[in-house]
């Protein structure tokens, strides 16, 4: 085919892709719509019916990706002429259609229908602390991802192929080099914190506080922050979640009544998600340059929220008298308790959502351990809770009394979603350091914090990451943003310094 010819044909060959792509992420987000429906507002009893239209919608998208002309419209733009982002465009469906073609449909169908199936297997499970309610679909599900993944490549590591359906830019090696590096740093930090004799303002918000009154709490909170009501909305869930499109970006929280941090902060986390979502561009609807790069960059957006700027000073500075408005109890509590108090280090938390920012990271390796071995089958489904119990006693030092704290406490696993959750500490690490070259470039963002403005950084944020979907790969994505390669070091210069402050350690003081 000549240069001349290629080009000419390019564009009709390009747009036929684009129209098929779109149809497909419709149907995409048509089952998103439906699943955020089953987990926060169908009825008990909606699952058979339920499980049967996800599963009917995950094989249309498939049978639509995998068909034949979508091939063949690839192979022929392979050959064209074409601009950056219509190079990025059959890059990243090239990606998906060549991982999806090796799949057969019956086996799509049957984890979608499973993973529908096991959602009220694990709330039942987890409602009355029984891991064995959970078990054999657990089981079924570990069985059908190996199936899947060894469809795709049955040449190499099963896990690292379904990691790549979380982040598919990272190589699985570079996740762990990170996660090695992040576990280093922390582990012996956490040891010396849990030695330090300062006292922090830990139960500054200490008492009850309604459910009722929270809502109006983060609702405000999320005002605060300049969430669009007009294109979201907030729910309640068993587990905070962030789903949607740039049109309709909603969230979740949910409520405990001793613990208006965990709804706040839950809230800050899960409208960093939809902020990135929001800012993707609504011109490329429908197509991979309006849609998330990854899990580790939509991460990065829900941590740098939650962490630099729901737990900073700043934050409090502005935000503490909203919160005493709605509870006068707080009346006495000090910008400076409430910052101690949203940063503390916990000693005794067995629950992830609820970890403080240190020790999250080591719940996040229990859980990628775990799922490594079950993937690979050197860990039985039946050994879970005992595996579990011993990784939170080495590691955190505390141990499960129950599934319910323990192995049943996260929802991932109910959907088959192997290889996610190292997507949150990498999420953690890409924060840092993005949001140190936002401050680089805005100048004192703790500044404007403290005064409402979140203006500059939105734009920042929108300008280096959002506006972009697609088009870079993750490495690329963040050496464009920050002008460096994506490292750790930002992530452990943070923690250093900020609870190195917080708890007078001495290995900071020395450094």
């Amino acid at each position: 085919m000549s240069t001349e010819a290629s080009t000419a044909e390019a564009p009709d060959a390009y747009q036929t892709l684009l129209e098929k792509i779109q149809r497909i992420s419709n149907v995409q987000n048509a089952a998103g719509v439906l699943s955020w429906d089953q987990q926060v507002m169908m009825p008990d009893e909606g699952t058979p019916a339920r499980s049967k239209q996800l599963s009917a919608l995950s094989a249309v998208s498939h049978d639509l990706l995998v068909d034949d002309e979508i091939g063949d419209l690839l192979d022929e733009l392979e050959e064209s002429d074409l601009d950056d982002e219509q190079t990025a465009v059959v890059r990243e469906v090239r990606r998906e259609y060549e991982r999806e073609v090796r799949v057969p449909t019956d086996l799509v169908e049957e984890i979608s229908a499973t993973s529908s199936e096991a959602l009220p297997a694990w709330k039942e499970a987890k409602a009355e602390d029984d891991f064995s309610k959970f078990a054999p679909t657990l089981e079924k599900l570990v069985d059908l991802k190996q199936q899947y993944a060894e469809h795709i490549d049955p040449d190499r590591d099963p896990y690292e192929v379904l990691f790549e359906d979380f982040e598919p830019c990272l190589p699985l090696s570079q996740a762990e080099e990170i996660l090695e590096e992040v576990k280093e740093t922390l582990v012996p930090m956490i040891d010396e914190i849990r030695e330090s004799d300062v006292d922090l303002a830990v139960d500054a918000f200490e008492g009850t506080f309604p459910e009722e009154e929270q809502d109006e709490l983060v609702r405000d909170a999320l005002d605060t922050l300049g969430y669009p009501w007009e294109r979201g909305r907030l729910d309640v869930a068993p587990h905070p979640f962030s789903t949607g499109t740039t049109f309709d970006a909603r969230v979740t929280t949910r409520f405990d009544e001793s613990d208006p941090l965990g709804a706040l902060l839950s809230t800050v986390h899960e409208f960093g998600h939809a902020t990135y979502t929001l800012g993707l561009p609504d011109e490329h609807y429908g197509t991979p340059l309006g849609q998330s790069r990854d899990l580790s960059v939509h991460e990065s957006q829900s941590r740098l929220w939650e962490n630099h700027v729901g737990r900073s000073r700043a934050f409090w500075e502005l935000f503490l008298p909203t919160f005493t408005d709605h509870f006068p109890e707080t009346e006495g509590v000090s910008v400076e308790d409430a910052y101690e108090a949203a940063n503390q280090v916990y000693e005794d938390n067995l629950i992830r959502v609820e970890a403080d920012e240190l020790t999250y990271h080591l719940h996040i390796v229990i859980r990628f351990e775990i799922e490594r071995e079950l993937v690979s089958g050197d860990l039985d489904v039946e050994d879970v809770p005992e595996t579990w119990n011993d990784k939170y006693e080495e590691y955190l030092g505390i141990r499960p009394e129950t599934d319910t704290e323990g192995c049943l406490q996260d929802i991932h696993w109910s959907y088959g979603n192997f290889g996610y959750f190292p997507t949150y500490s990498l999420g953690s690490v890409m924060a840092a350091q993005l949001y140190a070259a936002a401050e680089a470039e805005i100048g004192d963002l703790d500044a404007q914090i403290s005064e409402g403005d979140f203006e500059a950084l939105h734009e920042w944020l929108t300008e280096n990451v959002h506006r972009h979907g697609q088009r870079y790969e993750t490495n690329e994505l963040v050496t464009q943003a920050t002008g460096e390669e994506f490292t750790a070091d930002y992530f452990l210069d943070y923690v250093t310094e900020k609870y190195g402050a917080l708890y007078d350690l001495e290995s900071v003081d020395s450094a």
